[in-house]
């Protein structure tokens, strides 16, 4: 009967529910993503990651050795020509700025010069005692430095040390530095060129930077802070001179 044929019919007919389902199949197939095992799928983010790292760690570098070059440079203590306060080992951060723009180096300053064709093919490291103009003497059974004519009381001096057993007076020429180590017996330093070319004064234009901080090791963190011992020294050419 054509009620039989009816019923068929709608049983083949797929259910609302089964249709429904289907169109979600679909639509999930055309936006799930890529199968993860797909070798190009893992290919283009990975390389893209390192493309990524090498080119922060350039940049990273890059401003490393500008900021090294022309702010702040480490440099390592090899000797113990600058104790008690610098010990071998220790790395210093010299600030390359601090003479850039007019200033020059102060006595009690703690500098890094380039020694080459004067002291040696090295850098140093020692304490401004004199700047150019200024009278430097040591003389006495105490070798006590006098500066214009005024005693210096030098604190930082290595326990024992005299602050000079070598007896000088000297007159530091424009331009130019007297340098002492702070561990005077143990230093090589403007007193062991005095009958050289220059007198064993340290040239203003070959100051590489000041001493600024000791940055290692974590213990020995500290500032390098110019002390008051020449506060009361005067001025070249003074009263004292």
């Amino acid at each position: 009967m054509d009620t039989e044929a009816q019923h068929t019919e709608r049983d083949r007919s797929p259910e609302p529910a089964e249709q429904a389902g289907d169109g979600e199949g679909s639509r999930s197939a055309r936006i799930s993503p890529a199968d993860p095992a797909d070798p190009a799928a893992e290919a283009a983010p990975s390389w893209r990651s390192w493309r990524r790292a090498g080119v922060l760690g350039c940049v990273c570098v890059i401003f490393l050795l500008l900021f090294s070059t022309f702010v702040m440079q480490p440099f390592l203590i090899p000797s113990s020509s600058m104790e008690p306060g610098l010990k071998v080992g220790d790395r210093v951060l010299v600030n390359k700025l601090a003479y850039r723009f007019g200033a020059e180096p102060q006595r009690g300053d703690v500098v890094v010069f380039d020694g080459s064709g004067s002291w040696g093919n090295s850098d140093y490291i020692k304490r401004v005692v004199g700047v150019g103009g200024d009278r430097v003497v040591a003389r006495g059974k105490d070798g006590r430095i006098e500066v214009n004519g005024e005693p210096v009381d030098e604190g930082y001096l290595y326990s024992g040390d005299a602050p000079s057993t070598v007896p000088f007076d000297v007159v530091v020429p424009e331009g130019r530095l007297f340098v002492l180590g702070d561990h005077r017996s143990d230093s090589s330093d403007s007193r062991d060129h005095l009958g050289s070319p220059g007198g064993g004064m340290v040239a203003v234009d070959t100051v590489i930077g000041r001493a600024d901080w000791v940055g290692w090791p974590v213990g020995r963190w500290t500032s390098m802070d110019r002390p008051g011992s020449f506060d009361r020294v005067p001025e070249p050419g003074g009263p004292h001179g």
